[in-house]
């Protein structure tokens, strides 16, 4: 298990970085992705990924947001 380091390019990972990663792709990660590779995988811009953080944040409904 690796919690400290996204799995395809080893950037450090900060809570953000985990709740998307959990809350878009898959609740029980062992490895997550940085908001960089995440945005590559679903083809989508750092943005967009950021915009969905604040939208979550802001709803305060997702747990893994607070």
């Amino acid at each position: 298990m690796n919690y400290t380091t996204c799995k395809e390019c080893n950037a450090p990972l900060y809570a953000d970085d985990m709740a998307i990663y959990m809350k878009l792709v898959r609740r029980d990660a062992n490895e997550f992705l940085c908001i960089d590779c995440l945005a590559k995988f679903f083809g989508c811009s750092r943005a967009d990924i950021e915009k969905l953080i604040k939208y979550y944040r802001e709803n305060g409904n997702c747990g893994l947001f607070r």
